[in-house]
């Protein structure tokens, strides 16, 4: 019966430090417990604070006391033991970062980086036994857009947000709806999900008391705050898919249209390779080609024209086609 009771703190005690994160402010005593028991471990809050003060002999753990509630945490710098990767896995892990790093904030990165150091120890070592070690100067990822730079944001808030996200619980953020504004707001924010959307991430959530479902730019965030009281409600029958869909992160209403379009030979056979929806057609008329295709009514969908220039000629709808005219005169007029 010792035996097996010493089995069971052992396990919960690894589960444990699997549970803490890599930077403050850290996991309470409180939240380790109940993910504790989400997990089928009968624990109490006073136990998993014994556990804390005696693996914090043995393991890289402190507990950040700079302010309530207090959060524990590995040490800055530690290296953490992971289990072994493979050379297989090395090399995905590696090519996974490259894909990421011009795309994502250095905060998130910075939560695997741990693992991603240890694939890159793992292929130096076998530099000079395995052929699969060279592999990754053998590809390359190229992103279609023009190259960003990430926008900056807060480690504090960032942290903030991923556990109110994880645990439906709400969360107090001074936010700016513009960048440059000098004034912030205060929002208690429902969160539902975090999306990247090319080099920006945002916070798809819904402002109490309202149900209507915003998007909240990230690097906007000025600081924010677990509501551990107060869990987070989800419109109903709202889900991600059927969110992404409706075209929100292109900008969209959610309505649709049918576009048409004289386009060149250049963007035609772009098209055929990469269309812009099921239902695309490209005829072949004297000199250039007809392009047909039922699109989202999104800013993203005006981006993408005015993008094209002389390649592309909108014939309908009506309002698009003006839209666009009116836009490409006041370009052509800052060159006059």
């Amino acid at each position: 019966m010792a035996s097996q009771r010493s089995r069971q703190t052992l396990i919960r005690q690894w589960e444990m430090l699997k549970l803490l994160p890599t930077r403050q402010p850290g996991i309470t005593a409180r939240q380790i417990t109940q993910q504790l028991n989400d997990k089928d471990f009968d624990v109490s809050k006073r136990q998993v604070e014994r556990d804390l003060d005696l693996l914090s002999q043995s393991f890289a753990i402190v507990c950040n006391d700079k302010g309530k509630p207090y959060g524990w945490h590995w040490m800055e710098g530690v290296n953490i033991d992971i289990p072994a990767v493979s050379a297989a896995e090395a090399l995905s892990l590696t090519m996974v970062e490259k894909v990421l790093k011009p795309l994502v904030p250095s905060t998130v990165l910075q939560s695997i980086a741990p693992r991603l150091n240890q694939a890159k120890d793992k292929l130096a070592k076998l530099q000079q036994q395995s052929e699969l070690a060279s592999w990754q100067e053998k590809v390359a990822y190229v992103p279609a857009t023009l190259q960003q730079h990430a926008p900056a944001i807060d480690d504090d808030v960032l942290s903030f947000v991923q556990i109110a996200l994880l645990r439906s619980r709400c969360v107090e953020v001074s936010y700016k709806p513009i960048a440059h504004q000098s004034k912030s707001k205060n929002y208690t924010l429902h969160p539902l999900s975090i999306v990247q959307r090319g080099v920006s991430t945002y916070l798809v959530a819904r402002v109490e008391p309202y149900q209507d479902v915003l998007l909240f730019a990230m690097h906007r965030m000025i600081e924010a705050n677990v509501l551990d009281d107060k869990a987070a409600v989800a419109p109903e029958e709202f889900t991600l898919t059927n969110y992404l869909k409706q075209g929100a992160l292109q900008f969209s209403d959610g309505c649709t249209f049918d576009l048409e379009a004289v386009i060149n030979d250049d963007l035609a056979m772009h098209l055929e390779e990469a269309p812009l929806s099921e239902d695309q057609t490209i005829t072949k008329l004297r000199q250039k080609n007809q392009l047909t295709a039922t699109v989202a009514n999104s800013w993203q969908l005006r981006w993408w024209i005015l993008s094209q220039g002389e390649q592309i000629e909108v014939r309908g709808p009506r309002g698009l086609r003006e839209e666009i005219q009116t836009r490409l005169k006041s370009a052509l007029e800052n060159y006059n």
